[in-house]
């Protein structure tokens, strides 16, 4: 019966991770293209999203790579974009933090927006799931997400400039993130970190080497933290 239903979560992962497909499919195909475009090989650029296998972070690596702008700052920038993964990791130990070392291991690896917005959802809405539901539920949601991120990032790299721009593929992004972060900014503070971020950066959008997306994410964090600290008091 257990194993029926960890067999059962794990499908259940899968089904709700199908959706994703519609933003994951355009977004590493752009993510291939844009990648050639800027000089890399179909090895280097499906290499690319295997090891850091983080869009946002990749795009803005890329695009700061092709500006010939300086290692540090690419690493930093790359690192201010996915600063929201550390948050994603405090928010789902308390769920998956008890698992062996391994298992923690794949976890962390394939956390990324998609799986935690769709684990988090999931682990809410059932309260009661086991230890070991949990993870195969999380391994089930990943499943349609991150191998198809390598396909369609190696089909992009293949294909190249024969995608015609018109088909704007560029709004994945900015789409994919609307979908996953609208619904939860449930508090006052979440919604203060988003709009003193969006302000913040759209200020900034003058600083060079993307600057702006460092000084805009720290901005939203202090607002967010402050402000929530006030309504905890």
């Amino acid at each position: 019966m257990a194993r029926a239903q960890v067999m059962s979560s794990f499908w259940r992962g899968v089904r709700d991770g199908i959706p994703f497909l519609m933003v994951i499919a355009p977004f590493g195909t752009l993510f291939g293209v844009i990648a050639t475009e800027a000089g890399l090989n179909v090895f280097e650029t499906l290499g690319f999203s295997v090891v850091v296998i983080a869009g946002a972070a990749q795009f803005t690596a890329i695009q700061l790579m092709s500006e010939n702008t300086p290692v540090v700052v690419v690493l930093v920038s790359a690192l201010a974009v996915n600063l929201r993964m550390a948050m994603y990791s405090a928010s789902i130990t308390p769920h998956l933090g008890p698992l062996p070392l391994w298992k923690r291991a794949f976890v962390a690896y394939f956390l990324v927006d998609q799986t935690y917005a769709g684990a988090a959802l999931e682990y809410e809405k059932r309260p009661d799931m086991g230890l070991a539901e949990k993870f195969s539920y999380f391994m089930g949601i990943a499943m349609p997400i991150c191998p198809p991120w390598y396909v369609f990032t190696l089909l992009g790299a293949y294909v190249g400039e024969a995608i015609p721009a018109e088909l704007g593929l560029d709004f994945a992004l900015p789409i994919a993130f609307i979908a996953m972060i609208a619904p939860a900014l449930r508090t006052g503070a979440h919604r203060a970190a988003a709009l003193t971020a969006t302000l913040a950066a759209l200020g900034c959008a003058w600083l060079p080497w993307n600057l702006g997306l460092i000084v805009a994410a720290l901005a939203g964090m202090v607002v967010g933290a402050e402000v929530e600290r006030r309504t905890q008091r």
